[in-house]
């Protein structure tokens, strides 16, 4: 028998108006890395921050090694040995990597002054000790986000977890990364006796790494399996209570003329740094260019400058043949392009908008919406509203409930929903997916495929490299601000284009693909 370790007993978590928890009883084992999946707003995350002590539940019991928990909070969760890792990240970036770690359990000289050395001595032995090697001097905003992961699991250990929660572990991840960071999972599950739960929509990672894979739907755990005898296609069915069919999509027809041209571009970060090198690109009708490079190596700068949110340092980009840097992105707007931001709450939506005001954004002067150009028409602006989201299935109370309280799979639904609508023939897309459940990721890419095939030109920058391949025509890899390959899709792995988005030459990722 194994030993039981986490113990949810009926658990139930009502949010007002929402039964987030529905009665959900499981048991996690000691020693197993255990998946769990299903759609947004299925539960997962919210059953994961009961076990964390974010949330109190409102029914039911829970126990974590044989201790009955009465009170809810991550201090009291820690003291119990458990631990999480959000999507994202908590962490200082000018700290070092050793500050972050200890921070606020920081070792100290007499008790009053923060002891340095011993907390980066500290750092290295449990580093070590782990197989989690990072440098304690290093400042976490100059490191890559791989070794940040690094860091906020460390941190984790260094408060004593034996029960670790990761939460979409790998979305920001190269094929390489992951690989190690299975293997680093593996061995604390292995050789250290821990428990590790993870949370994530990549279904083929279930099958490579956990023992038993729960499945949530509206709240109710509907399924409970050995991993080893379930497939993707069955546990997709069971989160979405139907078929989900990932099929390849067809790519025929060839492309067009070149609609987006990039020449030489450079752009600064915002702290003044060169992150776009020299880059020259060109996106044509009826194809979808795709950007795979690891967060940070210029794509979301480059992706800025294209849609007039960054200015250029030098070079130029196109729009049909006519240069638009340093144009607003109003004007960039009504000359064709529309633009699914990669921070959908940042600058997707406005959160304190409603859905209508959400969807209607970049059209409220047109002449059918208002009255001399001062006010809504609002029976006009509500039923286009209204169909706009039935046709992508925007799920919300109603037309008048705020953006920022819909779900994040909702939100993006009404971002695509909105900059979709527009007759433009460019677009483009960073991160339609991130956070999206499966059912929707399948309803999404549809309709990006819809307009390559209507003939737009689509740049598509993505973390997922799975969601890259699936729909660009080619690919193109950044490393450092400066693009390292182009390839055609159909024509190269995921495993080689890790080694391009890491900057390794042709001939090390030649020399990697034969060892």
């Amino acid at each position: 028998m194994r030993e039981p370790i986490v113990e949810l007993n009926h658990i139930s978590m009502e949010f007002p108006g929402v039964l987030a928890n529905d009665d959900v009883s499981l048991t996690i084992h000691k020693g197993e890395i255990f998946a769990l999946v299903g759609e947004n707003g299925a539960g997962k995350s919210t059953l994961m921050n009961i076990l964390y002590g974010i949330h109190t539940p409102t029914g039911g019991s829970l126990t974590i090694r044989g201790q009955r928990v009465t009170r809810f909070d991550p201090r009291t969760a820690m003291s119990l040995g458990v631990g999480m890792v959000h999507q994202h990240f908590m962490l200082v970036p000018s700290f070092t990597v050793a500050q972050n770690i200890v921070l606020s359990r920081e070792p100290r000289k007499a008790g009053i002054l923060f002891d340095g050395k011993k907390a980066k001595n500290q750092v290295e032995s449990l580093s070590r000790e782990f197989g989690l090697r990072v440098d304690p001097d290093a400042v976490v905003s100059q490191i890559s986000v791989g070794l940040q992961q690094r860091v906020e699991i460390l941190k984790t250990l260094y408060r004593g977890a034996e029960i670790l929660i990761l939460d979409e572990p790998t979305a920001v991840l190269t094929p390489q990364e992951t690989d190690e960071l299975f293997q680093i999972l593996r061995k604390m599950v292995q050789e250290k006796g821990m428990t590790v739960i993870i949370i994530t929509h990549k279904l083929y990672e279930v099958m490579a790494i956990s023992d038993r894979v729960g499945i949530m739907r509206q709240g109710k755990l509907v399924g409970l399996e050995e991993t080893k005898n379930v497939n993707e296609r069955l546990l997709a069915s069971m989160m979405v209570g139907r078929e989900v069919l990932h099929d390849p999509y067809d790519k025929s027809g060839e492309p067009g003329l070149p609609l987006i041209r990039v020449e030489n571009l450079e752009v600064l970060d915002n702290r003044g740094l060169k992150a776009v090198r020299g880059v020259s690109l060109e996106v044509r009708a009826n194809e979808i260019l795709g950007i795979a490079a690891v967060e940070g190596n210029g794509q979301s700068e480059l992706l800025e400058a294209i849609t007039g949110l960054r200015p250029a340092v030098s070079g130029q980009v196109l729009l049909h043949d006519q240069p638009i840097t340093g144009m607003t992105p109003g004007q960039i707007r009504q000359l064709g392009l529309s633009h699914v931001p990669e921070d959908r709450l940042a600058t997707g939506v406005a959160k304190a908008g409603d859905v209508a005001e959400n969807l209607l954004m970049g059209k409220q002067r047109e002449k059918r919406f208002t009255k001399f150009g001062i006010h809504l028409k609002q029976k006009m602006v509500q039923e286009y509203c209204r169909d706009l989201a039935k046709d992508y299935d925007v799920r919300s109370a109603g037309l008048d409930v705020t953006v920022g309280s819909l779900s994040g799979g909702n939100v993006q639904k009404v971002v695509i929903a909105r900059e979709f609508s527009f007759d433009a023939d460019t677009l483009v897309i960073s991160q339609p997916t991130r956070g999206v459940d499966i059912g929707a990721i399948e309803f999404i890419h549809d309709r990006i495929m819809d307009k390559r095939n209507q003939g737009c030109a689509i740049l598509l920058v993505s973390a997922d490299l799975d969601e890259v391949f699936r729909l660009s025509d080619r690919i193109i890899t950044l490393y450092e601000g400066k693009i390292t390959g182009e390839f055609r899709a159909s024509e190269i792995s995921k495993e080689e284009i890790g080694y391009y988005m890491t900057g390794a030459r042709k001939e090390e990722a030649d020399h990697g693909e034969s060892h």
